[in-house]
């Protein structure tokens, strides 16, 4: 994969179809995860006439990791979106993004809605701005029981106890998300939980949507990273609160999609109602039976199919 120099950072980019005539589709990737995520994705759009990139984001395989907490926040992340599309030589392309990848394609279009073409939220629907400080909200609704978000502002704390064993811990979070995985996986603690207390025992092998050649490229890509630039984005929650004031009332009113599965805890805290009002061109809102957080991996044939119907008419 090449690196390619965007707003002061060298990306790792998956491409495929740059000679089509179509619109660009710039995917964006979630945590714990790549650009590999997407596998299923890319062929399909490129196959259908679109030209395809996606990046291993900020502080993910061997693209940049900038030591600096703030250089993951908001501003930075949807910053190099747009670069990207830069250059490429367009002037606008179609954004589509997973889990932490929802909230950069949403942000990016409401800040640069002229240069996005249509946008698709994977998992992570668009919210408006909250009232109260994210972290705040989330000690007043847990009290004394973990919460992961919370558990991994401290750092350090977190990137050390997922780097003990990389691919365990990949399979424990995975595991512990997906469809898949029977209720109560999922476990809130107390204040002194950890992440992977949080989680179920994974079984080997895991999913057969997770093949052992997959986990290996996850590996191998965390090995190398570690975990803290991907935990750096949940770091910088507050801070990307506080930067949003700048455009929360922009709202998102180009072509819209958004895709998640009812078994997916991120749904729980959120609420698919409230998106409407903030994201007037949303043309629907699909949610997959039987599919967890890991939507684009464990129902790529859904996914494609939506993300086809929708792109032929934006």
């Amino acid at each position: 994969m090449p690196l390619v120099g965007v707003n002061g950072v060298e990306l790792e980019v998956t491409e495929a179809g740059l000679d089509n005539r179509g619109p660009l589709v710039v995917l964006a990737h979630g945590f714990p995860e790549l650009a590999h995520s997407w596998r299923h994705q890319i062929p399909a759009l490129a196959a259908a006439g679109y030209r395809v990139v996606a990046p291993n984001q900020r502080g993910y395989g061997a693209s940049s990791a900038p030591s600096e907490v703030e250089a993951y926040d908001m501003v930075h992340l949807t910053d190099d979106v747009i670069a990207l599309i830069d250059h490429y030589g367009e002037n606008t392309a179609v954004l589509v993004g997973h889990d932490w990848g929802a909230p950069v394609v949403w942000n990016a279009a409401q800040r640069f809605p002229e240069r996005v073409r249509a946008v698709v939220g994977l998992s992570v629907p668009h919210a408006p701005r909250a009232a109260h400080r994210p972290t705040d909200a989330m000690k007043h609704i847990y009290g004394d029981n973990f919460f992961y978000v919370l558990y991994f502002q401290q750092r350090g704390r977190a990137d050390a106890e997922l780097m003990r064993d990389v691919r365990y811990s990949l399979r424990a979070f995975i595991w512990t998300i997906c469809g898949d995985a029977p209720d109560g996986t999922y476990r809130m603690q107390d204040r002194n939980g950890t992440v992977l207390g949080m989680c179920g025992e994974p079984p080997d092998p895991m999913p057969a949507w997770l093949t052992t050649a997959d986990l290996d490229i996850y590996v191998r890509a965390f090995e190398r990273s570690t975990f803290t630039g991907g935990l750096n984005w949940y770091r910088n929650t507050d801070r990307n609160w506080e930067l949003s004031v700048a455009w929360a009332d922009w709202l998102v009113e180009m072509p819209a999609l958004f895709i998640g599965g009812d078994r997916d805890p991120v749904l729980r805290f959120t609420n698919l109602d409230t998106m409407y009002a903030v994201t007037p061109g949303l043309r629907a809102a699909h949610v997959l039976p039987g599919v967890g957080h890991w939507t684009q991996q464990e129902a790529p044939d859904d996914v494609n199919r939506f993300l086809l119907e929708f792109l032929a008419a934006v």
